[in-house]
C-alpha cells in the first residue's frame, strides 16, 4: 500500500472526466458519482436541456457539450469541444448507446448498422480521439467502456441481436485497446451491468407488463433481483480510479450473478 487512506485510489480530485450519455440513466448516475468523487466532468448527450438540468447540480465547474454521436463527424468534434473547454481529459465513460429489441429474422440490415454506428463505431471515435490526447499529454489516464452482460451470454428472451454484436464487439475493442495504450499508462477495462432500471429499460421497470418483466430477472438473477443504480458507483469508481491502477484489459460485471451460470 503506497499511502496510508485504503479509500484515497476512489477519489478523482483534480482529474477531468468524459462521459457520454449523461442525460439520463446510467450515464446520469455516472456523471453524478464522479462529480460527488472530486472530478471536473464534462457531460454530453444528444438533450442539451436535460444535460443542463444534470450540470446544474453537479459542483466541480462541469462542462456541458451537447453531441449526437449518430450524426457523421459528431465524435470527433465532441472530443475536440470537450478539450477546447476542459483543457484535458484523465478519464473517458464511453456509455452512450441505444437498442431495440426485435426478433433477429425480423431485424433488418439498416437497424443493425444504425446501433453498431452509436454503441461501436461512435464510441471507438471518442475513445480514439480521448486516447489521442492523453498519449501526447503524457499524463496517462483511465477509460471505462460500457458494456452489457449482452456482450458476455446470450439472453434470448429479450432478443436484441444488434445491441449484443455491438458490446460483445466493445469487450473486444477493450482488450485490444489495453494492449496497444498499457505503455503509455492508459487503462481500458470494461463495465458489464446487469438489469438496472434505465432509459434503455423502462418499459421492463415501469411498462404495463413491468411486473412479469421483473419477475422474470429475479428467477434468471441468483440474487433474485434486479440491481439498483448505487450498485454500480463503487464499481465505476474502482475502474476510473488509482485503486485499479494494476488492472487493464478486464470487464467486470455488475449483475447478481447472472453470468456465473
Amino acid at each position: 500500500m503506497t499511502g496510508s487512506d485504503p479509500f484515497a485510489g476512489f477519489r478523482q480530485d483534480g482529474r477531468v472526466a468524459l462521459v457520454t450519455g449523461a442525460s439520463s440513466g446510467l450515464g446520469e448516475r455516472f456523471a453524478r458519482v464522479l462529480d460527488a468523487a472530486g472530478a471536473r466532468v464534462v457531460l454530453t448527450g444528444r438533450r442539451a436541456a436535460r444535460l443542463e438540468a444534470v450540470a446544474a447540480d453537479l459542483t466541480h465547474d462541469p462542462v456541458v457539450v451537447p453531441a449526437d454521436l449518430r450524426e457523421p463527424g459528431a465524435p470527433e468534434q465532441l472530443v475536440a469541444d470537450a478539450l477546447a473547454a476542459a483543457g484535458h481529459v484523465d478519464v473517458v465513460v464511453n456509455n452512450a448507446g441505444i437498442s431495440e429489441s426485435t426478433p433477429a429474422v425480423d431485424e433488418d440490415t439498416d437497424l443493425f448498422e444504425r446501433v453498431l454506428r452509436v454503441n461501436l463505431t461512435a464510441g471507438f471515435a471518442v475513445v480514439r480521439d480521448v486516447g489521442r490526447s492523453m498519449i501526447a499529454g503524457g499524463r496517462g489516464g483511465a477509460v471505462v467502456n460500457v458494456a452489457s452482460i449482452y456482450g458476455l451470454v446470450g439472453v434470448g428472451s429479450i432478443p436484441q441481436v444488434s445491441y449484443a454484436a455491438s458490446k460483445g464487439a466493445l469487450v473486444a475493442m477493450t482488450r485490444e485497446l489495453a494492449i496497444q495504450w498499457a505503455r503509455h499508462g492508459i487503462r481500458v477495462n470494461a463495465l458489464a451491468p446487469g438489469w438496472f432500471d434505465s432509459e434503455m429499460t423502462a418499459v421492463m421497470f415501469h411498462g404495463e407488463e413491468s411486473a412479469r418483466s421483473l419477475d422474470w430477472v429475479a428467477r434468471r438473477t441468483p440474487l433474485k433481483r434486479p440491481g439498483r443504480p448505487d450498485e454500480l458507483d463503487g464499481a465505476l469508481l474502482y475502474l476510473a480510479g488509482d485503486a485499479s491502477s494494476y488492472v487493464t484489459g478486464q470487464v467486470l460485471a455488475v449483475d447478481g450473478g447472472w453470468t456465473a451460470q
